[in-house]
């Protein structure tokens, strides 16, 4: 059942909407946490270190991926709001044909890139192969991520949240199981990790669409025609997709220097570094839910020209994302001494130095990811993509810089503290132009609505 943002009071609206996205995104975190858990405590610290050494680089093409799919994702809750049904179906035409000629040139660059990039990333000679055989199986599964996400975020422009849910609890009890099995029973080691997620992500992929497509109108209807008209839809879904796309993958850049800087401190930094990565990702993927809520609410309420209740949702999607973080922040520091031994059986003391170290540089400026989030969604909502991919310039500059910088005088410490860096500054720019471009928004629609004299 697909709902409207347009109308009713923000903060309930959005609560409720949110919710089964919160509840998705925190399922997600269960399966990737389930791959880490069976990994390590199964096959030891250097398999853990070798899904972590690289894991910066699969983490790479999933935000590519989920930065290109939300982009059309909002084209086509833009046209939901203004209630244009052929273009709506024009939209998700167009998502599916760019979802497939995408799919078949990140596949062929990403498995390419995976034999370089153990070099690249100075991972160490003890855990190198299985750090290469992990990132290349989950590469070649790249049409499971996209079509995931295309039809997660074609479901969530409509105003359905919950399906996407239904899928990832699917998926994350498939990936579970399917670990078990594929590392505990045939013994395939890492590779048994990653084929287990792209296998699980594919049938919640199959399962969305054969859904979607039998359920609702807006769908189901759509004609071979309009798979060809939708050819001439492709440049805008493109202006919105490919910055996104981009932005996210700008940012992952300043990750890459970032464990690349870890991995000259050994694979028991990796390893400690993994664990608090692997805990610190239910932030992450939190805020990450807060984004897709901003982007439907917000390109809903943009279409139907709601540009004083775009403002309203803002601060209410706000005041839940700091409300999550608050939470979850207090809850990782009471996790802290507990962290290395959920992935580890056997734990030294430099392990758990690295995850505390972690920990204390990152978790007390949660606040910032909220903000930068929320406002920085809703500026590509409005169509600004200028603002974010100057906000990601900006961060990816502040994170490489104080990684090489900062460890030279902090050591470990001072690569960690470069995410918070990060966030410093990119908030500093979405924030007051978030507010900026919104007031010259609203004074020309209220003129225009002015009566003459």
């Amino acid at each position: 059942m697909t709902t409207v943002l347009t109308k009713g009071r923000p903060l309930p609206l959005i609560f409720k909407y949110s919710l089964p996205i919160i509840a998705g995104q925190l399922f997600q975190l269960f399966y990737t946490l389930a791959d880490t858990l069976i990994v390590g405590r199964t096959l030891g610290a250097d398999a853990l270190a070798a899904v972590g050494a690289t894991g910066i680089v699969t983490y790479f093409q999933l935000v590519f991926i989920q930065g290109f799919t939300n982009g059309m994702g909002i084209v086509t809750a833009q046209r939901y709001g203004t209630g244009d049904i052929k273009k709506v179906r024009l939209s998700v035409a167009a998502s599916n044909l760019l979802g497939l000629y995408s799919t078949i040139i990140l596949t062929l660059l990403f498995t390419a890139a995976s034999f370089a990039a153990p070099d690249l990333m100075r991972v160490p000679d003890e855990i190198r192969h299985d750090a290469w055989v992990y990132m290349f199986v989950i590469f070649a599964g790249t049409a499971t991520t996209v079509f995931y996400n295309i039809i997660a975020n074609i479901l969530r422009a409509l105003g359905d949240s919950k399906t996407p849910l239904y899928a990832l609890i699917l998926s994350s009890v498939l990936n579970v199981v399917l670990d078990l099995v594929f590392i505990l029973v045939f013994r395939w080691g890492v590779a048994g990790a990653a084929v287990a997620t792209v296998f699980s992500q594919g049938v919640s992929a199959a399962a969305s669409y054969i859904y979607a497509f039998t359920k609702f109108d807006e769908l189901k209807k759509i004609s071979r025609d309009e798979y060809k008209q939708s050819h001439s839809d492709f440049s805008r879904h493109l202006k919105m997709a490919l910055p996104m796309g981009l932005q996210m993958s700008v940012m992952s850049i300043g990750q890459l220097v970032m464990q690349s800087t870890v991995n000259s401190f050994g694979t028991n930094t990796i390893a400690g570094y993994t664990a608090a990565a692997k805990v610190d990702q239910m932030s992450v993927l939190v805020n990450m839910a807060f984004q897709a809520a901003t982007a439907g609410y917000v390109a809903q309420n943009y279409g139907a020209g709601e540009y004083e209740r775009i403002k309203k949702g803002v601060l209410a999607t706000l005041f839940l994302a700091e409300a999550a973080n608050t939470l979850m922040g207090a809850l990782i520091f009471l996790l802290v001494p507990v962290i290395p031994s959920m992935f580890l059986s056997e734990v030294n003391a430099e392990i758990s130095e690295a995850v505390r170290i972690y920990v204390l540089a990152i978790v007390p400026f949660y606040y910032l990811l909220g903000a930068l989030s929320v406002y920085r969604t809703g500026l590509q909502a409005v169509g600004n993509n200028k603002i974010p991919f100057l906000a990601c310039i900006t961060e990816l500059v502040c994170r490489v810089s104080a990684s090489l910088i900062f460890s030279r005088f902090l050591g470990y410490f001072g690569v960690c503290f470069a995410t918070s860096f990060a966030w410093i500054g990119a908030v500093a720019i979405v924030v007051p132009c978030f507010y900026v471009h919104l007031r010259n928004k609203v004074k020309p629609a209220l003129e225009r609505s002015a009566p003459t004299a």
